[in-house]
């Protein structure tokens, strides 16, 4: 079901240490919402803030005008679908078992033929079919993560919450992967929120960018909009050319000023 997410003011600490500070954000259905930022900003934080996973220190986060802090696990579950940045290794369920745990919140003591067919479904659209029989163990980094993904899929809710689902895959199945998530937005309404670290990736495939500073939000908009030299020398102390030529701005870095003098 279509949904739209609206984080307002979110603030998260662990112990006496900030972690975010004012996060607001919103996310339409059938949008991508890319998170990216230098690393310990607070983007992983944050997705786990949405979900409900952490509880935060203040702030809101509302699905379709509910606070997902009021709604019952099972209900978060056929809302939101989160795919996690790590993955562990299965080593005794099969690819097949672990895609089909994505229809848990629907199932009730039996598997049902459509259940079935909607994770062969998924299985075909994130190129699994030949692993479906394998345990997840075997597999490598890229191909775990792609089934952690098609578990999202079946999970069929309206929000897909990712934490960096490109980091172990080959350029070719990057772009799958986020070919696979803009599809799903578009043509189901799907709201996406992902955290990305390569920035031509998200300029490519995300509708707006969310720049993230030392927990708080230093940019918010279209790519073309938030990709400037000084973003990127401000945030992530570097110095780049953003190539404008091309369907979508490019990153260029030249050089680094953070090491600079140092070992």
């Amino acid at each position: 079901m279509p949904a739209r997410l609206v984080v307002d003011g979110l603030s998260f600490a662990y112990r006496d240490r900030e972690v975010l500070r004012g996060v607001t954000f919103e996310v339409a259905a059938g949008e991508v919402l890319g998170l990216v930022g230098p690393n310990g900003c607070g983007k992983t934080t944050l997705i786990r803030c949405v979900d409900g996973m952490l509880t935060p220190r203040g702030g809101r986060v509302l699905l379709s005008g509910r606070e997902v802090r009021t709604m019952h696990r099972r209900e978060v579950a056929r809302a939101m679908a989160y795919v996690p940045q790590s993955v562990g290794n299965q080593t005794s369920s099969t690819v097949f078992e672990t895609v089909l745990m994505g229809r848990r919140p629907y199932l009730n003591w039996t598997v049902s033929p459509e259940d079935e067919e909607k994770v062969a479904e998924a299985l075909d659209l994130l190129d699994l079919r030949d692993l479906a029989l394998r345990q997840v163990g075997e597999l490598s980094g890229g191909e775990r993560q792609r089934v952690m993904i098609a578990r999202a899929v079946v999970q069929e809710t309206g929000v897909i919450l990712l934490d960096e689902p490109t980091s172990n895959l080959d350029v070719c199945h990057q772009m799958a992967v986020m070919e696979v998530l803009s599809g799903l937005a578009e043509e189901r309404g799907i709201a996406v929120v992902l955290a990305l670290h390569d920035l031509n990736l998200a300029a490519t495939y995300c509708h707006r960018l969310l720049v993230m500073k030392a927990g708080s939000v230093y940019g918010y908009g279209a790519p073309a909009e938030v990709l400037n030299e000084e973003m990127l020398e401000r945030v992530y102390g570097i110095q780049a050319v953003i190539k404008r030529d091309l369907a979508a701005p490019y990153v260029v870095p030249v050089r680094s000023g953070r090491l600079q003098g140092g070992a």
